[in-house]
């Protein structure tokens, strides 16, 4: 994350000394970090400064007490609003504390070590049972191409399947949530029992090819 700071800050120095306006370089940034990117107010912070003649790219040497707007109780406070929705944006944390988008971004990434990942895909929410009956499964297969591996061929029948939703379902951007560096990263299934649905299939065999 703190090199990616600077890079995003090297990226504004030298498209403001192209003479570049801080929304064309916000607006690049967005295209190629995406979500990543800066805000803009940061974005037209950093291009006023550089405008200003700044050089370095490292922040103002800071005092070591806590500012007033982050010590242990507010701390605590922030801690407590993400754990309660942890797909809470930082600006309503902000407006929530009454502090700036900065000291909440303070607080999440020095503080409290979190970032904000997005939930991994699984195919389906298994449960032991299903797990041994596929094991057992994949071994008579195995078991019927040792037998005759001639005729294990030509009965296999062979299809594809895809599910068209009734809904839109939940995008990996959507689904980011706050999460500390030692915890497990959040999981998300495909398919929800209640979605409406239909499924496209096709079929065929070693004949049809």
């Amino acid at each position: 994350m703190e090199n990616l700071k600077f890079e995003f800050r090297a990226v504004i120095k030298f498209l403001r000394k192209e003479g570049r306006a801080a929304k064309e370089i916000h607006d690049r940034l967005c295209a190629v970090y995406g979500d990543s990117a800066p805000f803009y107010t940061t974005v037209t912070r950093w291009s006023n400064e550089f405008q200003r003649k700044r050089e370095l790219l490292e922040d103002d040497p800071r005092s070591s007490r806590l500012s007033d707007t982050v010590n242990p109780s507010i701390i605590a406070a922030v801690e407590k609003l993400i754990r309660d929705d942890r797909r809470i944006k930082v600006l309503e944390i902000a407006r929530t504390m009454q502090i700036s988008c900065g000291s909440v971004k303070t607080i999440i990434y020095d503080h409290l070590k979190m970032s904000k990942v997005s939930a991994k895909w699984v195919p389906r929410n298994l449960t032991n049972h299903d797990r041994a009956r596929r094991v057992t499964t994949s071994q008579e297969i195995v078991d019927a191409l040792e037998s005759d591996p001639v005729k294990f061929v030509q009965q296999i029948v062979t299809g594809d399947e895809t599910w068209v939703h009734h809904w839109d379902p939940e995008s990996k951007v959507e689904s980011r949530q706050w999460r500390h560096a030692s915890s497990p990263p959040p999981r998300k299934f495909r398919t929800l029992p209640s979605a409406g649905k239909l499924m496209v299939t096709i079929f065929g065999t070693v004949k049809d090819y």
